[in-house]
C-alpha cells in the first residue's frame, strides 16, 4: 500500500511540488543551520561580548549551539526518518521516552559532576549510597 508523503516544512509554510523537491529543500535547511554552527565555532574568539554573557549559567553561545542541534535532529527525524508520516502515539512515545532518557542522564551527570568537584576541592570523600 503506497502512503502519500507530506510536502511541506515549516509547518505548511513551504510547500514541495516532489518528494526529491522536499528531501533538497530540507537538506538545504540542514546545511545552512551546520553551516551558521560551523561559522560560530571558528569565529568564537572574535563575536561580541554578549556571545560570551552568562544566561542561565551557561554561555549564550553554548545555548545557541545547543538550540540549532535540537532543532537539527527535530527535522532530521521529523523528516529524513519519516516521524511525520506515524501515527500521534507512535511519535508521542518517542518523544516522552526520549525525554526521559536525557532527564535522566542529566541527572547522573549532574550527580558525578558534584561527587567529583568535591573530591577535588575537599579531598578524598567516600558517599554511602
Amino acid at each position: 500500500m503506497a502512503h502519500a508523503h507530506k510536502l511541506e516544512i515549516f509547518r505548511g509554510l513551504v510547500k514541495f511540488k516532489s518528494v526529491t523537491q522536499k528531501i533538497w529543500g530540507v537538506l538545504i535547511f540542514l546545511t545552512i543551520i551546520t553551516a551558521i554552527e560551523v561559522v560560530l565555532g571558528i569565529y568564537k574568539e572574535s563575536l561580541p561580548a554578549v556571545f560570551m554573557s552568562q544566561v542561565l549559567g551557561m554561555k549564550l553561545l553554548n545555548w545557541i549551539f545547543i538550540i540549532l542541534t535540537i532543532v537539527k535532529a527535530y527535522y532530521i527525524t521529523w523528516d529524513f526518518m519519516h516521524m511525520r508520516d506515524e501515527t500521534k502515539g507512535l511519535r508521542r512515545a518517542v518523544v516522552w521516552i526520549t525525554i526521559f532518557l536525557i532527564a535522566y542522564l542529566v541527572f547522573i551527570l549532574l550527580q558525578e559532576a558534584g561527587y567529583i568537584f568535591d573530591v577535588y576541592d575537599k579531598g578524598y570523600i567516600k558517599r554511602d549510597f
